[in-house]
């Protein structure tokens, strides 16, 4: 764990520039990327010109908000090539999404944008307190989308040894981090509980692994989780953050002499945070939802992408960039409960005051009577034997749920192992209610 004599290790001048310095910079590379989007791409174009707004009127950073929005349906609808906005001979990379609601998304990089996103994800490892020559245990999925490439990239750029392996090989995770002895894990965290459970089961302490650093990305999840995964495995655990469709991971990061946010590398990408239901921007330390344009990419450009993430922007601390704090729902994840609206992380962050009980749940959602039903599906902890622990425990839960976030909700608590475990992203809510 870093103390207070922790100092970072090879800054790039752009890290620790003025925050006039970084305006600058973006203004040059925001008016670039929208001429870039508007010649390139028809679909930028035909939205541009429906707004009545043409790349010559951005004239300063406030003028952004003139530019209409991209969503993933933009994305959909110009499958599979319609967003690229470079000749394909230029696209060295394409990935897609699985395709499970709808038509797949697909990204395209260019080389420049392939090296842009190594650097930054070093950028990233580097501020987390990875340093050349670490061992990297990188556990993100390898498949259709981006995580572990990107991941992959960065470490290589930093001067790290990779170990790549895949989510959904646990007891594999396990082994190789045993014989491997790396430094550093990147991993969704939820998954690293599934790791967790499979060092317990095998009866080794994960205190006395090697592991000294997790980078955890890809879903919400609590300072509460943070301190859970600490506790556990005697290391640091940061926050980083990153969309497929603006780059990957990497756009974002914790320092981890700070742990208080993550700082947004805005020589890449330029964030707002706008009024969920309106539109409209909102003034830095207002929460909404995150807006990212990218000043740089050349393979496919978003301009004011539409990321359903919930937060607010903080000046920055450990860096002159700004920070969004940490990610702990998003506009699509909120659950609608008898008028009520609820985070899975709300219900995350009471679960973990509960020392009966282990971190991992699932919410399932019904209807009885016209009424909405949420259950919460826990797990005692081993040393929880009884029944009467068990319902004491539930009872408390279910009693802290109320009074903090003002839902009735019913709560069974199982056998260690009942509920089921994460390979990659968690699944937390399961709602069975009718479509009406």
């Amino acid at each position: 764990m870093v103390d207070a004599s922790y100092k970072p290790y090879g800054l790039e001048p752009i890290e620790t520039a003025s925050r006039d310095e970084i305006a600058a910079l973006q203004t040059q590379r925001l008016a670039w990327s929208l001429r870039h989007a508007y010649d390139n791409v028809e679909a930028y174009r035909k939205k541009f010109d429906a707004a009545g707004v043409n790349p010559s009127d951005f004239k300063q950073l406030e003028d952004l908000a003139k530019f209409p929005f991209t969503t993933k349906a933009d994305l959909r609808e110009n499958y599979p090539f319609g967003m690229f906005a470079v000749p394909q001979d230029r696209i060295v990379r394409i990935h897609a999404s699985s395709g499970t609601t709808g038509k797949p998304t697909v990204v395209g990089y260019t080389q420049n944008d392939i090296d842009n996103w190594a650097n930054l994800m070093a950028r990233s490892i580097r501020a987390s307190g990875g340093r050349p020559g670490m061992k990297v245990h990188v556990a993100y999925g390898y498949g259709l989308f981006t995580g572990g490439l990107g991941a992959h990239y960065g470490a290589e750029r930093l001067g790290c040894a990779v170990i790549p392996v895949s989510g959904g090989m646990t007891e594999r995770q396990v082994q190789l981090i045993c014989d491997f002895e790396p430094d550093i894990i990147m991993v969704t965290p939820s998954y690293m509980l599934a790791i967790l459970d499979e060092f317990k089961a095998k009866g080794i302490d994960p205190r006395d692994t090697s592991l000294s650093i997790g980078i955890f990305g890809a879903e919400p999840w609590t300072n509460q989780m943070r301190a859970e995964i600490e506790d556990a495995f005697a290391m640091d655990a940061v926050d980083i953050f990153g969309l497929s469709e603006v780059m990957g991971p990497g756009v974002a990061n914790e320092c981890v002499e700070t742990k208080d946010g993550l700082h947004i590398w805005e020589d890449h990408f330029y964030p707002e945070v706008i009024d969920p239901e309106s539109g409209k921007p909102l003034p830095d330390g207002e929460k909404g939802e995150l807006v990212f344009t990218t000043l740089t990419k050349e393979g496919l450009p978003v301009i004011r992408y539409r990321t359903r993430d919930l937060t607010r922007l903080l000046p920055g601390t450990a860096r002159s960039h700004r920070r969004m704090e940490k990610v702990t729902g998003r506009s699509d994840d909120m659950m609608i409960i008898r008028g009520v609206n609820v985070f899975p992380t709300q219900i995350e962050e009471l679960l973990l005051r509960c020392q009966g009980l282990s971190p991992h749940y699932l919410i399932e959602l019904t209807r009885e009577d016209r009424l909405d039903v949420a259950t919460l599906f826990v797990e005692a902890r081993p040393e929880v034997h009884g029944d009467a622990e068990r319902t004491a425990e539930a009872a408390s839960l279910a009693m802290h749920i109320r009074n903090n976030i003002g839902i009735g909700i019913k709560v069974l608590v199982g056998d260690p192992g009942a509920v089921e475990r994460s390979a990659g992203k968690a699944r937390r809510v399961i709602d069975k209610r009718p479509k009406d």
